[in-house]
């Protein structure tokens, strides 16, 4: 009987070492649009004057979802006055989706501001070349030398 017991409770022993209880790492969605916000927060942006862009990207996102696509703006008085999405043939269509609320699409820090539509997307337009460029780093002093 004792050996039993022995038996049982190297067994509870044994399994309680070998249990492990993990949690899932938390991630955060990585998509293209949170990719370059993400950028964009980090670097910071120079400011998007009035004119037609034709290097920006449309994100259109659902949940966590995006897709971006490349396209043409034009800017007047710091906001998104039209919108084309570019076509495979290098041309472009105009996109204007039907939105849930008529605001004008601000731009903030080189990314406009978040636009809801009928269908419950997000839209936002970036304008990756008004990303600052990335701060130089420090060099490091050397060490003492050894006697």
């Amino acid at each position: 009987m004792k050996l039993f017991y022995t038996s049982i409770f190297s067994l509870l022993l044994f399994m309680g070492a070998t249990a492990q209880t993990t949690t899932p790492p938390i991630t955060t969605p990585s998509n293209c649009y949170t990719r370059w916000e993400q950028k964009f927060e980090e670097r910071g942006a120079e400011d998007v004057k009035d004119g037609i862009y034709d290097d920006i990207i449309i994100s259109v996102r659902v949940g966590d979802e995006a897709q971006c696509y490349n396209g043409k703006v034009e800017v007047k008085d710091g906001k998104i006055i039209a919108m084309y999405r570019k076509l495979a043939d290098g041309s472009f269509e105009v996109y204007k989706p039907k939105m849930k609320f008529e605001a004008p699409m601000t731009i903030v820090n080189g990314i406009s501001l978040t636009m809801l539509t009928m269908d419950d997307d997000l839209i936002n337009v970036i304008f990756p070349k008004t990303l600052k460029p990335k701060k130089v780093g420090y060099t490091s002093a050397p060490d003492p030398p050894q006697d």
